[in-house]
């Protein structure tokens, strides 16, 4: 295919090219009757925000442009099908699940799964078969499932729908995909990959493997976290017979907007045409990159760049190094308090933070100014640690954390509820879910049973600057649980 085309980006400068006028939304007319002060900050973007149908193509869609730009996508990385979404990873895996399991059987879902999925099992009704995740208790994380994880959840559940893993991780740890597909084709179903932080993967054979590649069925990508695009631009793959299409972009039709942000699609577009064109090249640049930041990082007193500990038996089966994950515990505080100085101090935003450690997540975008303002500021945070206080975090054994499912997450969601003082949470049913964010994977799911641990992580955690932003209560002095 001629992937020197970028459709919908060729699309949107013929419309101004042509000066084409709408008696239609937007409203504000690509700026027109914006506010000055909006247009003085959104000027460019207010321009390009034009109608998809009727606007940017006509009302039958006869130009094809979102069509064209799909099956260039699809091509580009070695998938059947290519679907674009304006509203994030977060409806794409929705919309895989829905297609998948909405008939019923249940899904087999990692319990590392990002909120997103729980969203959808409570969207769909569809009941989990938890896969355990890999746990290193000494460092407090969960790895992807292993292949034989998996296999015991297959013999367990041998009537479920399909299976659903998240992989790489947002630590950017990556499940043994192959193994897993193989697991899940010889009987006969389907692998969903939500591979939201996997979008630059296709692209280097120095990256793990691209979920495509490794046999999956489904896979999702998120465009704006690894690649070029826009927040909320994402992408969902499929290939095989095993997932009905006709039925998966269906599903995506019921979740999604009517009114799409061509801006989004527009950069999901010129991305695909940029690393096909020069992705290898950008990509081992930024590897590069990242190999020098590493080693630069790790000689900070006390800062721990993590790398061989991710790999192993015990843990991952391949490694995103364009994630740079840093273990901070040995200075005695926390990659909360980390994370708030740097953005205080030096206005600088990490990629995820937690009670122990700080993610820098870098891209194509990088350079060796950037490389150079990171190490310089995680220097002067070291540097100005005196006397840190203790976190004094309650962390939870990993049996601790496997809760018992006593209802559907979706029954739980929709049922009579109460709040109830978080310290007398234990032992009462879930009705909401609780997730500390960053990374994203809920403590809690509706449905599942409180248990004391988890009521003193999230408490201890709270207090230490976890951010937890689901909970009805967002002070978590309380919990909404099933009414008895």
């Amino acid at each position: 295919m001629e992937h020197s085309k970028a459709p919908i980006l060729e699309a949107l400068a013929e419309y101004h090219r042509l000066g084409r006028y709408g008696f239609s939304p937007p409203g504000h007319r690509q700026g027109r009757g914006a506010d000055p002060r909006v247009r003085a900050v959104l000027g460019e973007a207010l321009r390009m925000d034009v109608l998809a149908s009727g606007g940017l193509d006509d009302r039958l869609a006869r130009g094809n442009y979102l069509t064209d730009a799909e099956e260039l996508m699809a091509d580009a990385v070695g998938a059947e099908k290519a679907f674009f979404s304006t509203c994030g990873s977060s409806l794409s895996v929705k919309a895989a699940m829905m297609a998948v399991a909405g008939g019923g059987n249940g899904l087999l879902v990692g319990r590392d799964s990002h909120k997103s999925v729980v969203a959808g099992l409570i969207f769909s009704g569809v009941q989990p078969r938890w896969i355990t995740p890999r746990w290193d208790a000494e460092r407090h994380m969960s790895h992807p499932p292993s292949v034989d994880q998996v296999r015991e959840t297959w013999e367990r559940h041998p009537d479920a729908a399909g299976a659903l893993i998240v992989s790489p991780s947002p630590y950017g740890t990556c499940a043994d995909i192959a193994g897993i597909a193989e697991e899940c084709h010889r009987r006969g179903k389907p692998l969903v990959v939500d591979e939201a932080w996997g979008a630059h993967l296709p692209f280097h054979d120095q990256l793990p493997t691209w979920a495509m590649d490794a046999g999956a069925d489904v896979c999702v990508v998120s465009v704006h976290k690894m690649g070029a695009g826009f927040e909320q631009g994402s992408v969902f793959h499929a290939q095989g017979d095993l997932v009905d299409v006709a039925r998966l972009s269906a599903c995506a039709d019921l979740l999604m907007t009517t009114s799409p942000n061509v801006l989004l699609y527009a950069a999901i577009d010129g991305w695909r045409r940029q690393m096909v064109e020069h992705g290898h090249e950008l990509l081992s640049a930024a590897l590069k990159l990242a190999d020098r930041a590493r080693s630069d990082l790790a000689r900070i007193p006390d800062i721990a760049v993590m790398d061989d500990e991710l790999l192993g038996v015990e843990a991952s089966h391949d490694l995103d190094r364009m994630q740079v994950l840093m273990d901070v515990s040995a200075t005695g505080t926390t990659g909360y308090a980390a994370a708030d100085w740097l953005r205080e101090h030096r206005h600088i935003d990490v990629g995820l933070n937690d009670h122990r450690r700080v993610l820098a997540t870098l891209s194509i975008a990088d350079d060796d100014t950037t490389i150079d303002t990171l190490v310089e500021a995680m220097s002067a945070w070291r540097a100005q640690l005196k006397d840190p206080e203790p976190p004094g975090i309650r962390l939870p054994a990993p049996d601790e954390l496997a809760l018992e499912s006593a209802m559907l997450p979706r029954d739980a969601f929709f049922a009579t509820v109460e709040d109830v003082p978080l310290r007398q949470a234990a032992g009462r049913i879930a009705a909401e879910q609780v997730t500390p964010y960053p990374p994203g994977i809920p403590v809690l799911v509706p449905g599942e049973r409180i248990n004391e641990a988890v009521v003193e992580y999230l408490r201890t955690g709270h207090a230490a600057g976890m951010n937890v932003p689901d909970p009805a209560d967002p002070d978590l002095n309380t919990l909404r649980v099933v009414a008895e």
